[in-house]
């Protein structure tokens, strides 16, 4: 049966082994991007379609009568139509927990970066200002060790949960927060989400972007936050207003942030946060999630999906 990958240049193809796709879905075609006028050429007589972005929406699915699955490379489905696809028989799989090791790493290396000032200070040394000093070192910005700071996690899923644990391994005290607006229960291990703004030294998001959370950060929690807190988005751009937060950054209401996602990607339309230049902000785009053995993870986890559902197994189906 036909079987094609959308978008394979996304995992970043070179050093990745594709293998385990071809022994699950022998001559499968590999694209290394497809736009939305070549989907349906593409996928025509295919009865599985695997992709990380590319959106299946009804008109496709209805389209391709042939179709029997959906593999995604993400955990994230919302750039398939979960309904069109239920309706027409077609399994949609994801993939879950293959990128935690490489998410955590990237939050604490950014928050040791900011915390240490890192950048600012490397920046002075190319500009020649340790070379000019009259001491064996310089103390001129900030460096905050991570034991005496509190980490407030907003959203405690596989990710968030493991960003607290490697917190605790740092020494500091952990927050987790309850969801804006959620009833208090006895003895959960949560505090209110107010609360956390209040008191947290650095907020590390890991929540998923839906209408209760879309903009969850903006102008008036960033003037709840503490001046020298730091904030961390490596989950969803639409979580926080790009405004509202390099204007938190201009006027000093939070110290610093580590942006990893934005509300479009690629930001081809710009984005507030590219304009900023001070050095109070880190922008990346959309990495955390992607050492090598992660994406490799991804490709394993797919291939683990499509040889279960060829043996009539449900393994991560979400349809």
């Amino acid at each position: 049966m036909k079987a094609v990958f959308l978008d394979f240049a996304t995992m970043g193809a070179e050093g990745i082994d594709r293998s385990p796709l071809a022994d699950a879905l022998p001559g499968i075609g590999f694209f290394d991007a497809t736009g939305p006028g070549q989907r349906r050429d593409r996928i025509r007589d295919a009865a599985y379609v695997l992709t990380n972005k590319v959106r299946m929406d009804r008109e496709l699915i209805v389209a391709t009568p042939t179709l029997r699955f959906i593999g995604l490379t993400a955990t994230g489905t919302d750039n398939i139509d979960l309904e069109a696809a239920a309706a027409h028989g077609v399994a949609v799989c994801n993939i879950r927990a293959y990128c935690t090791q490489s998410v955590v790493e990237h939050v604490f290396a950014v928050l040791l970066n900011l915390a240490h000032s890192i950048g600012a200070f490397g920046q002075d040394v190319r500009n020649g200002a340790w070379q000019r000093s009259a001491d064996f070192c310089m103390l001129g910005h900030p460096i905050r060790q991570l034991s005496a700071m509190t980490l407030g996690v907003v959203g405690y899923g596989v990710l968030g949960r493991a960003v607290a644990e490697m917190a605790q391994h740092f020494g500091m005290r952990v927050m987790i927060a309850r969801r804006r607006g959620q009833a208090v229960t006895a003895n959960d291990g949560r505090t209110d989400f107010t609360a956390v703004l209040r008191e947290a030294d650095v907020i590390s998001l890991h929540c998923p972007l839906n209408e209760g959370t879309r903009c969850l950060f903006g102008a008036d929690e960033f003037r709840r936050m503490k001046p020298n807190a730091i904030l961390i988005n490596i989950a969803r751009g639409g979580l926080v207003n790009s405004a509202a937060l390099v204007e938190a950054l201009k006027q000093g209401q939070i110290a610093a942030a580590a942006i990893d996602v934005l509300p479009k990607e690629p930001p081809s339309d710009g984005d507030p946060l590219l304009d900023y230049a001070g050095p109070n902000l880190l922008v990346t785009p959309h990495i955390a999630w992607a050492t090598v053995e992660a994406r490799q993870n991804a490709i394993n986890e797919l291939a683990a999906n499509i040889l279960a559902f060829q043996r009539g197994e449900k393994r991560n189906r979400v349809v």
